[in-house]
Order: C-alpha cells, then structure tokens, then sequence
C-alpha cells in the first residue's frame, strides 16, 4: 500500500522541534532509552523521572521475547520486565503516567509483533491518548506492510526506521525518504550494546548519504555508552541516542540522573 506519511504530524513537530532547541544550544539531541518495566514496573518512573530531567527525547522500549536487534543487556532488562508483569499495555499506561509529569517528546521503540497482538488501531489509539510522538520500529520494512506507519499518522504520530553501516544506498533512500520523526542510524553492524573501538568508523560516511534523502533529522545509536563516545557522535549527528549505559548503571545502582547529565553535556558539537 501506499503510506500516507507526513512530517507535519503534532508528534513529528514536537520531535523536529526538540532536535532545533538541541542544535540552537550548540549540542546534538540527547536521547536515553529505558526499557519500559524495568528494573521494576514501580521502580520504572523514578529512572524514568531521572532521564527526563536531561533528556531531549525518552525513548522507552516494549520490552519483547525476542528482541532481535538488541543486545544481551537489553535483552535481560526486557526479560525481567515481562517477569514483573510489564505488558505493551501497562508500557502505555507507564508513557501516560510520565507525560502527566512531563512535556518532553517520549518515543515508543516496539518491534511489530507487540502491536499486533493488542491491534494495530487498538494500539494507535492507546499510544495516542498515552501521549506518545513516535514510534521507532526496527523490524518493519518500509517498503513492505504500512499499515502500522499510515494508522501512526493517522494517530498523530511520527514513525522511525533505522539504517545501518550494510545498507545500501537504495535501502538508505527508502528508509530515509519514509521516516517522519528522525532517522535513526545505527552506528555498527550488530545489536545494541557491543560496540567496540570508535563510534565514528562507518557513521559518517553513513549520515552523508542518509542526508541526501532524509527530511528529518538524523541521530545515531548503539553502543554510545559515555560522554567521550557521544562526543564522536555528536560531531556528526542530529542526535545520539543511549541506552545499554542506562540499564547498566540502574542495575549497578548507580547515580542515572548523574551519568544522564554526563553524557549530555558530552554532546556539545564543536
């Protein structure tokens, strides 16, 4: 089918207007994720809290059985939060209590089966009145089934896809061309959390040929884990997005808000 996309969406400006705030300050967009439900579905809110306070963007991940694009640390955040009773309805019912609090723009990254158990539509109106701005949807082919992007639309809402150092530049130009929040750009081949050496190895060359397609902005992530690595990114990208890090530190008990502050003030473009 043909999508019916467009950037114009309250949820894509809210997000287009988070990344010109970041870039009016001199910084690129800093985005942390957080796995919805995790370390508890009570604990959740506080760590949430935390982000928020320094966050240009949440991301909050569904936590998913079968999380194919996440790595190990992900993966164990998703499967003790399924363990405490953390469903996609209860991570909605989680996104609208924290947008009670908050007016920063919150994603949703879910992988496609989530929303088809609820119902695609069932799930867009949920997401809608939780106050979601987006969707970020790592298994879903833009030039397969739009159903999911067209009812996001429908919704309000912007819709991600992600490209990564293999992609090649026909798939660069239809993922580009089909995102309406930002382009994510996925910094090495792999899952999220396993990156070694420098983030900035096959990123720009990437975020160069992305930018001759995308009409939105474009933010980069895996791997980014401290202020020196989201410094490298930041260089080259609209956005850095974090996650693993978080987890990490929320199972250490470490200071979230503090490492938050960190790596946001690493993502000063120079």
């Amino acid at each position: 089918m043909t999508a019916t996309l467009t950037p114009t969406t309250p949820g894509a400006a809210r997000l287009h207007a988070a990344f010109a705030r970041a870039k009016q300050e001199g910084r690129a967009a800093f985005i942390p994720f957080m796995t919805a439900g995790y370390p508890t579905a009570q604990a959740f809110p506080a760590v949430a809290d935390a982000l928020l306070g320094q966050a240009d963007i949440l991301e909050v991940g569904i936590p998913y059985s079968d999380p194919l694009g996440d790595g190990p640390t992900i993966q164990r955040a998703s499967e003790q939060a399924l363990a405490g009773g953390t469903s996609t309805r209860h991570t909605l019912a989680l996104v609208r209590e924290l947008r009670s609090r908050h007016d920063t723009p919150i994603v949703i990254m879910t992988y496609v089966n989530p929303i088809y158990a609820v119902g695609p539509r069932e799930f867009m109106r949920l997401a809608q009145e939780a106050g979601v701005d987006g969707l970020i949807l790592p298994d879903l082919p833009p030039d397969q089934d739009l159903e999911i992007a067209d009812l996001a639309a429908e919704h309000g809402m912007a819709v991600t896809f992600l490209i990564a150092p293999t992609s090649t530049p026909a798939r660069v130009k239809l993922v580009a061309e089909a995102c309406t929040g930002f382009l994510y750009a996925v910094s090495v081949t792999g899952v999220t959390g396993t990156r070694e050496g420098s983030a900035l190895n096959e990123v720009p060359a990437m975020l160069a040929l992305a930018r001759q397609y995308a009409r939105v902005p474009v933010a980069v992530g895996f791997g980014v884990k401290d202020a020196e690595s989201a410094a490298q990114v930041a260089q080259v990208a609209d956005g850095v997005v974090v996650g693993s890090a978080f987890i990490n530190a929320v199972k250490a008990g470490q200071d979230v808000a503090a490492l938050a502050a960190s790596i946001r003030a690493g993502c000063t473009q120079t």
